[in-house]
Parts: structure tokens; sequence; C-alpha cells
């Protein structure tokens, strides 16, 4: 504890501020506990950049943890772009002192010389990820917690090609950054190197958004689907019911309660469409105006949760994999029709996500390639493959990439593309549940299961971190009766064939993964959330689908093998 004052201590001298100071002495005086989650370690970059609780010290997010992080990129771009005028562009979103923190950011890269694009007003993320490659920038920031409590904030850096930063050039950053003192922060700005945005950015975003995700829908079929919209307190509200109008939507429904930009996010839980009660208001609005289908996104819009009538006429909601499976079936379908499959095209997913993905790219004759947890991985795929076409992507986390015009998940342009399906099914009298019904009896019925547990503060982090030790001390040889014939550890980027007893290399980056393959297809994943304090347990079953009137039957079934694994892993207690 001694050690943590010490570094507390340092925030009660220059450059800190009067409050922040004032802070920091109440934390030392009043709040051991708080005082040692605040300052035990620095926050660092995880799988969707840097996450945490607002407030002072190093491993929260305030001015100074922003500051020095921004401070660093300015010295790596300088390094890295010695000969070149530099360009960053910033957005913000719904979240407390998200605005705040975005001029803060802008002060520092103007006052390092470095040319800023400041969003005048919140944006969705994608947004920004276009406008990185838009205007041709060195890098992009963006402010937002995407769907994490409201005392959250977070910082996600962008580079050149519009994908959040990958290895080696992360670790590079965070190594400039850590060799830097908070008194090296310039933070005054030079006001004439901040240039506002917006009108301009939206145009072109949206006139994207609408070339590369419509698909000769007939306007008849667009006017007669009714949708029911949430943007559940977020950014998206500022776009996506402007691009659903322009595409021709006219019969939209528009949760107003939820309608409002707000960082408490008061009418829910959490804005997190993952969770079905976030979208309870909309599924209620639902069924006043007889909507066809119900979608909802995070604060920062770029995750989406989607309801649809099943054959009784009954909303459910669909789950991440359900949602990527039909988006990808559907472009690869178009694709298709259109003659624009020639043997160069790629899909993508993850590696805790639905194997079901692999079955798509079989069939279509495409490649499917899966990476790490994070779309980041997606865009780094886009990158280092340019002679091969990117169709669309995701993962289990209710994200969906579509082609690479945005290299991050974007729910604007997947909100669209679930709109071009619903309608165009509607249209043949015909449903998208139909169509997820009908890829599972041509691949298998893949069921999948998440499971989150919550582990809060440093106590957690060595809770989970002793668990990820004891399952790679302990693996399992069978799980319920089943074999274990397969264990992945991209800690090691060592695969073991138990039936063999032959080892392999992962040709995937290093992460604190296991997973377990039995031999009856289902497929167990453990990993530590790279953004929360969680760690997250993956359950896939699987079992063939010959006849669609034998679904609930089978899908119960699988239901059941689910609860055995929860069981199993004590899950469930």
């Amino acid at each position: 504890m001694d050690a943590i004052k010490q570094k507390a201590q340092v925030w009660l001298n220059s450059p800190f501020d009067q409050n922040t100071k004032q802070q920091v002495q109440a934390l030392i005086n009043e709040n051991p506990e708080e005082l040692k989650d605040a300052f035990y370690k620095d926050l660092a970059f995880g799988t969707g950049g840097m996450r945490g609780i607002m407030g002072p010290g190093t491993n929260r997010i305030n001015r100074y943890t922003l500051g020095k992080n921004t401070q660093g990129i300015a010295a790596y771009l300088k390094k890295t772009f010695p000969n070149e005028a530099l360009k960053v562009a910033i957005a913000y979103d719904c979240r407390h002192n998200s605005q705040s923190l975005a001029q803060t950011v802008a002060d520092v890269f103007s006052g390092n010389g470095i040319e800023v694009y400041l969003f005048e007003d919140l944006r969705p993320t994608p947004e920004l990820s276009f406008t990185v490659k838009h205007l041709k920038c060195h890098c992009g920031i963006v402010l937002t917690a995407s769907h994490n409590p409201p005392e959250y904030n977070g910082y996600k850096v962008y580079w050149q090609d519009g994908g959040q930063l990958v290895p080696p050039q992360d670790q590079e950053i965070i190594a400039e950054i850590n060799q830097l003192t908070y008194d090296q922060i310039v933070f005054e700005p030079k006001p004439e190197l901040i240039q506002n945005i917006g009108k301009n950015l939206d145009e072109a975003y949206i006139n994207t958004v609408l070339e590369k995700v419509t698909f000769n829908t007939p306007t008849k079929a667009k006017k007669e689907l009714s949708i029911v919209f949430t943007s559940l307190h977020g950014t998206s509200i500022t776009l996506i019911p402007e691009v659903l109008k322009r595409a021709g939507y006219e019969n939209l429904h528009i949760v107003e309660a939820q309608a409002t930009p707000n960082g408490d996010f008061p009418t829910v839980k959490s804005p997190n469409p993952e969770e079905p009660e976030a979208l309870e208001m909309a599924l209620e609005l639902a069924e006043e105006v007889n909507a066809d289908i119900v979608i909802g996104t995070d604060p920062d819009s770029d995750r989406l949760g989607v309801g649809i009538r099943d054959k009784t006429g009954k909303m459910i909601l669909l789950n991440g994999n359900q949602s990527m499976v039909l988006m990808t079936d559907f472009l690869l379908k178009q694709h298709t029709q259109q003659h624009e499959l020639i043997g160069n095209e790629f899909i993508a997913s993850t590696i805790v996500s639905t194997p079901l993905m692999q079955k798509l790219a079989e069939h279509y004759q495409v490649e499917c390639k899966v990476g790490l947890t994070g779309f980041k991985w997606i865009a780094k795929m886009i990158k280092d493959f340019p002679e091969q076409k990117f169709i669309g992507g995701g993962e289990e986390s209710f994200g969906y990439m579509v082609g690479d015009f945005v290299r991050d998940k974007d729910a604007v342009s997947a909100t669209l593309l679930m709109c071009e399906m619903a309608a165009l099914a509607k249209h043949k009298n015909k449903s998208i549940y139909e169509q997820l019904i009908s890829l599972y009896t041509t691949h298998g019925l893949y069921q999948e299961h998440l499971v989150s547990l919550v582990k809060k503060g440093i106590t957690g982090a060595q809770e989970i971190k002793q668990m990820m030790e004891d399952l790679r001390a302990n693996p399992p040889k069978e799980i319920n009766g089943v074999n274990v014939i397969r264990l992945e550890d991209y800690s090691t980027s060592l695969a073991l064939d138990l039936s063999q007893n032959k080892k392999s290399i992962l040709d995937i980056p290093k992460s604190n993964v296991l997973i377990f393959y039995l031999e009856d297809g289902t497929k167990i994943a453990a990993r530590p959330s790279g953004t929360e304090p969680k760690i997250k347990f993956y359950i896939s079953v699987q079992t063939p689908l010959a006849d669609a009137d034998k679904y609930n039957q089978q899908k119960e079934i699988l239901t059941q093998k689910i609860a055995q694994a929860l069981t199993y892993f004590r899950l469930n207690d």
C-alpha cells in the first residue's frame, strides 16, 4: 500500500489541477480501497482500446491519462512520418465528459503541431473509422466506452487504414507513452490547427453506406417493411434514421423515450443490445405497431441487436452469431446472383464465434479467415491481403462489418443491411426466421451460449488470472462423458491433438484464450475480457437438422447440452 500511496502523492503536485489534487487527497485520507484501485496499475489498451472508470488516478480515465496517451501518440507519429504534415481525426460519443476529453485530446495534438479534424458534435464510432480514410489522416481517436456502464469512458485509436491499432504498433506506442512523465504533456493548444467537421463527413459517409449496402430492393418492399428502432440514448440517432429514410424506408418507428443521447442511459440497466432487457421498450413498441423487425444499437453505434418474428408471429431476439451468419449468407447470395464471386473473396470471423461461418464459406467457395476477438484483427486481414476482396464478417458480440469502407464493426451499415434482407424476404412472402432455419437445415443446427462472470477490482483480476491458470494446469480430458479431442492455448500458440498426442502451432497472435473441442462437435472457449472486468465462457454445440419442423425439438436437445456444460464448469451457480 505504501507504493500505491507514493504513486498517488505524485498527483498532489504540479502539473495536476487543484480539483484533481483535492480528489486524490480525499482518497488518501478517506478511502484507501478506492485509492488502491485508482492507482494500483496504469490503465492499459485492451481488445477495443482503453476503457476505464472516470476519475483521478493512473487506472482511471481523466485528462491526464488521456493527455499522456495523446502525447505519446504524437511523438510516435512524428517518428513514424518524419517528413509529412500530420493529420488526425477525433470523434466522441454521448458519455459524460466525452466532449471535454475530446477537446483535451485535440489540444494536445495541436500543441504538438499536428492538424486536427474534430467533430463538432457526437458521432457514431464507425464514422470516425470512415473519416480517417476519407480525409487521409494518419491517426484517429474516438472517445467512447461502447456499452460499458455510465461511470466508464474510453479511448480508441485508429491508424491510416481506418482500423484500430494492432501489434507491433500498439506495443511501440505504449512504450512511447510509458517513458513520458505527466509534466511533458503539451496541454496548450494551437487553435489554428483545430478544424471542426460535421455535415460534410456525414454526407460522404451516408452516401457510401447507401452505395455499398443497397441491393435493388423494390420501392414497394421498402415502404411495406415496418421497423422499430432504438438508439438506447446513444449516437446512432444522429445517422441511422436519416440513412433508412434516404434508402426508402419510410415506415420507421423510433423509441422516443430512448432517442435523446444521455450518458446516464436512464431507461436501461445496461445500454448493451446483447442484453435482452435493453430492447424491452423496442419490443413493446413493435407489438403496438405490428413491426416486422426491431433494431437497437449501443451508445457508440457499432453493435446492433435484432428482433424478428418467428413462424408463430412472436417477436424473438437473434443472438450475435445468428445475425452474423444471416447477414453473411445474404451478402454472399447477392454477390452470387450478380456473378461477382470470382474466387478471391473472403469472409471473416473470430475464434470464439460460431463455426457456421466456415460452413458458409465452404458452401459459397470463398475463404473464411478466423482471427482473435476484436474487429481490429478483421481490419488487419483486409490490410494484409489486398489482393482479396472482403465481403463481410463479424463476431458473436453483436458486431458486423460490411465491405471495407469502414474498418470496424458498424451498426449503421449493418442496420441497413438487415432492413434490406427483411424487406426482400417479406416481398417474397418469406421471413428472416425462415432463412435462419434454412441455414440450419443446409449446414447443421448450431447453438451458442455466452456466460460472462464479472470480477471487479484487484481481487477480481486475481480471480480471473487464477481461473485461467487452473484450466491450464488441469485441462479436462472429458466433459460430461464426451472426450476432449483438441485443446488450443493461444497464450502459447500451441494446439494439442489429444487423440494422437500431437502438438501443432497456432498461426494467430498470442492471446489469453483457451479452447476445448469435443468429439461431438462441442466447442468451449474461456477468455478474460479485454475491455471489462469479466471472464467469458463461449459454448457452441451442434447437431444435424434434416427437417425444419424438428427445429424446436433439436434446439431443446442442444439447450440441455449447454446446460450440462454450464454445470460442469460451475457457471450456473
